[in-house]
């Protein structure tokens, strides 16, 4: 679905009649602001994947037996 100048125009009218032009950069700065925070939270949430995802190696590295880290470090 491609929006031509025409559609975008007409889409730009009917947000100004119903908000007001003096709401237009209220709202602009709020949909700014969430789509900020909306990103700051899929970083954390991938941080808090990651920490958990080594944790978890990191579990198993210390439950494997003396000899079966020998093993593997063997080239």
């Amino acid at each position: 679905m491609d929006m031509g100048a025409n559609e975008l125009l007409i889409i730009l009218a009917i947000v100004v009649i119903l908000f007001g032009a003096k709401k237009i950069p209220d709202l602009a700065k709020g949909l700014g602001q969430g789509i900020k925070d909306f990103k700051k939270a899929v970083k954390e949430d991938e941080k808090e994947d990651i920490s958990a995802k080594s944790e978890k190696i990191e579990t198993k590295e210390a439950d494997k037996k003396p000899n079966d880290v020998a093993e593997t470090t063997k080239i």
